[in-house]
């Protein structure tokens, strides 16, 4: 599997740069996508919740993932947050290149 797409959610657009910026400031991802405002709608405690979240869309490599991981554990507000790893299995060529180069 040449790369990997995390997902993550938070609750603030504030918190979600702060995040983008470390993540790629420390070079566990070649780059973040923070998506506009959205509804989540989910279980917790028992309980269905709705509430507003920001998704933040990290290409990264298999390599950095378990890094990438603590990191998110480590600065994330929430107490559990979302991390799923989607491989990505086909990638440009040109973009793998990149991204290898960018979290050298």
């Amino acid at each position: 599997m040449p790369a990997l797409v995390v997902l993550t959610t938070v609750s603030s657009n504030e918190e979600a740069e702060t995040l983008a910026r470390r993540i790629v400031s420390e070079k566990l991802a070649a780059c973040v996508q923070i998506m506009p405002r959205m509804t989540s709608v989910y279980l917790w405690e028992g309980e269905v919740r709705s509430e507003a979240e920001h998704l933040l869309v990290i290409k990264t490599l298999p390599r950095k993932y378990d890094e990438l991981e603590a990191f998110i554990k480590s600065n994330h507000s929430y107490s559990v947050p979302e991390i799923v790893a989607i491989a990505a299995e086909n990638v440009s060529e040109q973009y793998l290149d990149w991204m290898t180069k960018s979290i050298a």
